[in-house]
């Protein structure tokens, strides 16, 4: 459920948890003052895909380069390991 907020010219600005299809309000919950609802800082932000970071739609050449790499150091680590 999406959070309004609202400002009473009494109690301040508060918060309310309402459906979208609910009116807003038009008096304060706690003193009966009429209300304003504010323009919300709160962003929807919704992230589509497997995940949240840059590195989770690379492309596949860049994914191939990256485990190419990773090979080649854990093969040089595994040789220092070793004494060779």
């Amino acid at each position: 459920m999406p959070t309004y907020e609202y400002m009473c010219q009494k109690c301040g600005v508060f918060e309310e948890f309402q459906r979208m299809s609910d009116e807003p309000l038009s008096h304060c919950p706690k003193c009966g003052s009429p209300v304003k609802r504010l323009i919300s800082r709160n962003v929807g932000i919704i992230f589509k895909g497997s995940g949240f970071y840059v590195t989770d739609n690379r492309s596949d050449d860049y994914k191939k380069r990256a485990d190419s790499e990773r090979k080649d150091t854990s093969s040089a680590n595994s040789l220092d390991a070793t004494g060779s």
